[in-house]
């Protein structure tokens, strides 16, 4: 058996992201692993912590045992703490340390991945804690790296990948994202349709449609005289869908048409990663 074709566009944008990762940080000297990333209370060291933390579980790496500070400000949920865990304990690892056990949890990770034989439908333990498909589990692993990937970007000031294979994973789940952000989050009224213009590296339109029972469904096709359009380019979109940046810190980049007060609430309520 082979990996089932279904995973197989995850798995090349996991391998894609996480070796421009290695490339990124491979060269940095020590000091330069403690910059402060977009991240709260997380540097660079800590962002690959996270990557590599998460792999290993995916690998199935007992969790360490490790009491987490009581002054970790930026820790506020108990899904936080399940994070953090693997990231505090590699606070002190070494530059050396740090690449060592990257690129060995990468060769084990690949290892893994290529000798897939599992049904996309088979429902196994998620980082997080959750029981879920693999497939789901394996788009979410690429959203993650390829996420942490532009993060790592930012802060270096050496921007790319914006329309890789990981990008597109990350267009498609945000995407889903959309009909419950314009429904359950920002109460938009029956019979509302919202226009998502997304321009750039990653260029799509979608449209929100809720029907008389506030229900939401969400497809490609033109809407005629929409409720509110909202337009953007695709780095503003995953930054903010990310929440890596507030809207108020994009108001140039966002072009609102129609309903103010709804296109202010999905922008209030659009951000779906913590």
């Amino acid at each position: 058996m082979t990996v089932h074709p279904s995973l197989q566009s995850s798995i090349d944008a996991w391998t894609h992201s996480i070796e421009a990762i290695t490339e990124l940080v491979t060269p940095l000297v020590e000091g330069e692993w403690n910059r402060a990333t977009g991240l709260p209370g997380w540097s660079v060291r800590d962002i690959v912590s996270h990557v590599i933390g998460l792999e290993c579980e995916m690998l199935g790496d007992p969790r360490p045992i490790h009491t987490l500070p009581r002054d970790l400000y930026h820790v506020r949920s108990e899904s936080a703490r399940r994070m953090e865990v693997q990231v505090d304990v590699r606070r002190h690892h070494t530059a050396p340390e740090m690449l060592s056990e990257l690129e060995y949890t990468i060769i084990r990770r690949s290892r893994q991945l290529r000798n897939e034989t599992r049904q996309p439908d088979t429902v196994v333990r998620s980082p997080l804690g959750e029981e879920r498909t693999l497939e789901f589990v394996l788009e979410q692993r690429a959203f993650d790296v390829w996420v942490h990937e532009q993060d790592l970007r930012r802060v270096f000031g050496k921007p790319g990948n914006l329309d890789s294979a990981g990008a597109l994973v990350a267009r498609d789940l945000l995407v889903r994202t959309l009909p419950g952000i314009v429904t359950n989050r920002a109460k938009a009224p029956a019979r509302s349709t919202v226009v998502f213009d997304v321009s750039g590296p990653v260029e799509f339109m979608r449209t929100v449609r809720v029907d008389a029972e506030g229900k939401a469904t969400i497809d490609g096709s033109v809407s005629l005289g929409p409720t509110v359009t909202l337009s953007m380019d695709w780095d503003a979109f995953h930054q903010l869908a990310c929440g890596r940046v507030r809207p108020a810190a994009l108001v140039e980049q966002i072009k609102i048409d129609g309903d103010q007060d709804l296109a202010q609430a999905i922008l209030d309520n659009f951000a779906v990663t913590p």
